[in-house]
């Protein structure tokens, strides 16, 4: 009878960044994805639902089909349900609508190819809620989606309400809402499994008048082998399978799918959802300052007994603000909005499914946001959004070119942007008074050079300050979640810290250690000229693109003292590991892009990348001084703090007695 038992909704979400390391993904599926598969498939009763977002599932498909066999054997014999969500895991809430519908439906039809099952439920990255994705999602054959009990608190609902499903309405369509339960999302898998499912029973007491309450819980996968100590945990201590054998043990708790679960109950009733996200995001989402004040806030009513009752109203930002506080994320944004709307301009017989899939690409979220997770930090992860951005950029050009010269706010921060392009390279100018190069495109080599990141503060940073001895510990029964910890993956200093006070871009120019301040004075289909006023003269710059070279000219006159500096910041994919290289003059190996070089009377060196295939010469027509320093970040992620490089920085310094200087930046495309 309902009074006497609870259905548990457990279900799963596995996920991997588009550009990821092979490596990071061999050790995710055999230290979680595939030991978790192989548990359960021993107890074919516990019914669970599962999340594989479309890139990770067709590695696996790729490289562990005898696993994947098991998964579709699973899904056959009725265990498994399969969740959809958009095939490259975008938050549907910050892509258009017509790309949501793309999306749902590309990566649905894929789970019915591979796996034999077209799903009723979607899975929200992030479990980001906006009421304009309910349309998409309803079109698309999805008949319920999870989010998190929070977003149901802060419409209103007590925890003791949230024992089933509810319906929310958009735009004549209609969707039900299932509530994750915050404390299962935190007890499992580091409660002990007793204790899990001690609770768990405990929810049987909400059942009453033939309405069967549910647990409700979907959370990453990861959590079960990769996060900290959870491996030796969940599988070598043997927490999963005593989890799964302490419910199937017991009387009052009945595994059960979602779609069985809402078939045959009825909905709680209407429901209005908030913009949100779950807790930490909403934390993660505000600037170092208001973060830490929301913090704050946080720890003193809960220290003060009232933060489960009134934590609704200590609301922090929304995912879209990570638009705002990183002008790098935001540019992204900004550029694959630009290209999304040029494919869908195209005439149907020249939409490719190569277009559509790099489109697609472009909006996984990962590299858009940062917080715990997420991985705007992590370069590797920002140049596999470009390179989609840039290639796609190019197949769209082949049937609709662009002016190779045009002006326009991109980014939307009030700042028109100049871009000179030709069917090698692009060069993106901010008009914001700096003449530097924001994005500088190699369309064969498929990379932005100008992809780099400037330092901020970030909440965490006061924490680091205090050292690791000072981060608090873990006292209770099983182990910390990933929430409740940071470590140091490396020392960190004050100095690593530093902020930066403007966009780390590529030609930014200072006289005497002062930024030079230009108006844009004239323009032609390839070049764009520049003009500064300082002291009793001037300077010129002119910026042009010539097949696979980007040219920077200087021409000074009048009564100047001093010395000029030009500061090029490039990402380079090889960072500090061992497959870059500075080459001198073309024969001198001095090093690698990790180290440090002052040098003197310099005209020629080139940065060799084995992960580009490629290589960028640097000629510079009269012997300056060079300054070479690798740019660190500091960010942190499941694993600890650490410090990651973001770009080479070189620095230019020649005297003002070189009236005229000419810096040329060739690509080397070596695939070719």
């Amino acid at each position: 009878m309902a009074s006497q038992s609870v259905s548990l909704l457990f279900g799963v979400h596995a996920h991997q960044p588009i550009g990821n390391f092979t490596e990071v993904l061999v050790d995710a599926h055999l230290r979680c994805y595939q030991p978790f598969l192989h548990v359960l498939s021993r107890f074919p009763e516990f019914k669970f639902a599962l999340h594989f977002s479309g890139w990770l599932l067709d590695f696996l498909f790729e490289h562990y089909p005898d696993d994947m066999a098991l998964l579709r054997e699973m899904v056959e014999r009725g265990q498994v349900e399969l969740f959809s969500a958009g095939e490259t895991e975008p938050v549907l809430a910050v892509i258009p609508n017509r790309d949501r519908i793309g999306q749902i439906e590309t990566f649905s039809k894929k789970l019915e190819k591979k796996l034999g099952q077209y799903p009723q439920g979607a899975w929200l990255t992030e479990r980001v809620w906006e009421s304009t994705v309910v349309p998409a999602l309803v079109d698309c054959g999805i008949r319920y989606a999870i989010v998190d009990d929070y977003h149901f608190i802060c419409a209103g609902k007590t925890k003791d309400e949230l024992i089933g499903y509810f319906t929310t309405e958009e735009d004549a369509r209609t969707l039900d809402l299932f509530p994750i339960s915050e404390i299962l999302r935190y007890r499992l898998p580091f409660s002990p499994a007793h204790e899990a499912v001690a609770y768990i029973e405990s929810l049987a007491e909400s059942s009453a008048n033939n309405r069967q309450a549910a647990a409700i819980y979907f959370d990453d996968i990861e959590k079960f082998g990769i996060w900290p100590e959870t491996y030796q945990w969940v599988y070598e201590s043997g927490w999963l399978e005593q989890f799964i054998q302490g419910v199937l043990a017991s009387s009052k708790i009945i595994p059960r799918h979602y779609r069985d679960y809402h078939a045959s109950e009825k909905t709680r009733g209407v429901i209005y959802l908030p913009t949100t996200s779950y807790i930490e995001m909403n934390e993660w989402t505000l600037p170092a300052e208001p973060a830490n004040a929301y913090a704050s806030l946080v720890q003193q009513a809960k220290s003060a007994g009232w933060y489960e009752h009134s934590k609704s109203f200590l609301r922090g930002g929304i995912w879209k603000n990570f638009f705002s506080r990183y002008p790098e994320s935001n540019w992204m944004h900004k550029r694959m909005l630009t290209l999304s709307a040029r494919f869908a301009a195209l005439p149907v017989n020249q939409r490719t499914d190569e277009m559509r899939q790099k489109l697609y690409a472009s909006q996984a979220n990962d590299a858009y946001w940062h917080g715990l997770f997420g991985g705007l930090y992590l370069p590797h992860l920002r140049r596999a959004i470009y390179s989609n951005i840039v290639e796609l950029e190019a197949l769209l050009d082949s049937c609709v070119s662009r002016p190779t010269f045009f002006i326009e706010d991109t980014d939307l921060d009030g700042v028109d942007e100049a871009y000179l392009h030709n069917k090698n390279l692009q060069a993106v100018v901010k008009l914001d008074g700096s003449a530097s190069v924001c994005e500088l495109d190699a369309y064969h080599l498929r990379h932005n050079f100008g992809d780099t990141l400037r330092r901020q503060t970030e909440h965490y940073h006061c924490r680091v300050h205090q050292g690791a001895h000072n981060f608090p510990k873990h006292n209770d029964a099983g182990i910390a979640s990933a929430h409740d910890r940071i470590d140091l993956k490396q020392q960190i200093v004050s100095s690593d810290l530093t902020v930066d006070n403007r966009a780390q871009s590529v030609f930014i120019d200072e006289f005497n250690g002062m930024p030079i301040i230009y108006q844009l004075e004239s323009h032609d289909s390839s070049s764009v000229r520049f003009l500064s006023t300082v002291d009793q003269g001037s300077i010129v710059k002119e910026l042009k693109l010539s097949e696979n070279n980007l040219s920077v000219a200087y021409s000074l006159s009048g009564e100047l003292t001093g010395s000029i500096a030009c500061e090029i910041n490039l990402a380079m994919p090889s960072c500090d590991g061992v497959g870059g290289r500075y080459i001198k003059n073309g024969v001198e190996v001095l090093g690698g892009f990790g180290q440090n070089f002052d040098l003197d009377e310099l005209t020629n060196i080139t940065l060799d990348d084995i992960v580009l295939q490629g290589a960028l010469i640097l000629r510079i027509s009269e012997p300056v001084k060079l300054q070479a320093n690798p740019h660190f970040s500091v960010s942190q992620s499941e694993g600890g703090v650490e410090k990651i490089m973001q770009a080479v920085k070189l620095k230019l310094i020649w005297p003002v007695s070189i009236k005229k200087l000419k810096i040329v930046l060739e690509v080397d495309d070596k695939s070719k």
